[in-house]
């Protein structure tokens, strides 16, 4: 089941959802509104290796804006920090941003209940637009989970601090 937007700050209010910064006028009837801070990590590879650390560089998005490229694929992040351990995170992109042909995750929408950290955007766009820092792009929602559960532990990506690029390479070793 999905948590409604009121049970989404009640439970903020109670600590069983963690959103930082939190303004309640991001609060949807069943989500809440994430912004795009103002770094991306492009990868400087035209091929990509599974089993490989592979370079990426950083771009500031600045005020006036960034234009975006097609067939580019762009990790972002949330300005917000989130965790819960009561409840499975999911995130979307806003219809508004999804009107304009900007995708903000390839597949990784689903999170694991435990996951803390800010959320990697796999940002890519149909055809050329340009971007804002701090532009409220996805939302995130939550869904119960039903029976006995095990919080997230993987070590790749818990408590971040920036953009993750793929660590997948470690699944190798």
């Amino acid at each position: 089941m999905i948590l409604s937007g009121r049970e989404i700050a009640r439970n903020i209010e109670s600590g069983d959802i963690v959103i930082r910064p939190y303004d309640p006028r991001r609060v949807n009837p069943n989500s809440y509104n994430l912004s795009l801070h103002n770094e991306l990590l492009v990868y400087e590879n035209d091929v990509l290796d599974m089993k490989q650390p592979n370079p990426t560089r950083t771009i500031t998005i600045p005020k006036e804006g960034l234009i975006l490229e097609p067939h580019r694929l762009y990790l972002g992040r949330t300005k917000e920090f989130t965790t819960t351990s009561k409840f499975v995170p999911m995130l979307e992109g806003r219809s508004s941003t999804g009107r304009l042909g900007l995708c903000i995750h390839v597949t990784a929408g689903f999170g694991d209940i435990g996951f803390a950290g800010y959320w990697t955007l796999e940002i890519y766009c149909i055809h050329p637009l340009k971007i804002y820092p701090d532009t409220e792009v996805c939302q995130i929602y939550y869904h119960t989970i039903l029976g006995d559960y095990d919080l997230y532990s993987s070590g790749k990506y818990q408590n971040n601090t920036g953009i993750q690029p793929s660590l997948m390479y470690k699944d190798f070793e």
